[in-house]
């Protein structure tokens, strides 16, 4: 049985529970506290910290595990990502005061003072500045650390923004993009690349088969209409789908078939527009819960 650490809390939470339902892992758990639940068949979730779930997945207490690349990154165990998840997204960001005068880095060089930085990710924050060969003085904080350049506790801070609107209401700009990250699916190397337990390579290979086939399927529609054999030419380029539509001879015979295709959701409209253009009729447009290649 493989383990599975998940987030605890938060919007994180939400949707990663959201996505194991779509795949067919429930989260069946006895209660809103439990710490363990059962995701059926040869799956077990357990639910800890966001934070700690990279620790937890390198030192074995979990097989896999779901949380922000920014914190795997920051742990800085030896992890191996095996799916981009696509929810959770945000960018860590150098950002400074507004009547601040700095703008990019090179503002930081200033009067030779290295500059003091507040942040809830030191780790990150030694290695950017190292690789920008800039020197700092990072100051460790457990959370807020946007009131740090109001209290003089810090000049600039590395922080984590989503649309900045924090950063902003707060008289700070960003100056610079450390990383962007979003949840990731991860294990242990060992266990993605080496493990000496066939069954739960398996198991692993399933796993992530499963959330995959969701998250593809996420922003798709399947179409379907009926169109003249005459214009299906023309209906190829409307519909180019994964390897291009599917035709289908209809049961009485005539001038029409019905084509089906994949289409990404946010061109249905026009999709739409077009087929009824080329004479489509009966035209259906479904969700779809898996996508496989």
């Amino acid at each position: 049985m493989l383990r599975i650490a998940l987030p605890n809390k938060g919007r994180l939470a939400d949707d990663t529970r959201e996505l194991f339902n779509d795949a067919g892992l429930e989260v069946r758990a006895s209660g809103e506290r439990s710490l363990t639940a059962s995701l059926g068949g040869e799956f077990e979730a357990i639910f800890v910290r966001a934070t700690d779930i990279p620790e937890f997945v390198a030192d074995g207490a979990a097989d896999v595990g779901v949380t922000g690349w920014d914190l795997v990154c920051e742990s800085g165990r030896e992890l191996h990502e095996l799916l981009d998840l696509g929810f959770g997204k945000c960018r860590m960001v150098v950002a400074a005061r507004d009547d601040s005068g700095v703008s990019t880095l090179d503002d930081l060089r200033g009067n030779g003072i290295a500059p003091r930085v507040a942040t809830v990710f030191p780790r990150i924050t030694r290695s950017f500045f190292e690789s920008a060969e800039r020197s700092v003085t990072v100051v460790p904080v457990s959370g807020a650390c946007e009131i740090a350049p109001h209290l003089g506790i810090a000049d600039i801070v590395v922080d984590i923004t989503s649309t900045g609107s924090t950063l902003r209401m707060n008289g700070l700009h960003e100056v610079a993009t450390v990383l962007e990250s979003s949840a990731r699916l991860i294990a242990t190397p060992v266990l993605a690349t080496a493990s000496p337990h066939a069954a739960a390579r398996v198991a692993l290979t399933e796993l992530t088969t499963a959330l995959e086939s969701v998250l593809r399927a996420r922003g798709q529609r399947y179409v379907m209409a009926n169109v003249p054999r005459a214009v299906l030419e023309d209906v190829r380029r409307v519909l180019p789908g994964l390897n291009g539509p599917t035709v289908i001879d209809l049961l009485n015979g005539g001038t029409h078939v019905a084509v089906h295709a994949v289409v990404p959701s946010h061109a249905i409209y026009r999709t739409i527009a077009q087929l009824k253009q080329l004479g489509g009729e009966g035209i259906l447009v479904t969700r779809i819960e898996r996508l496989m290649p």
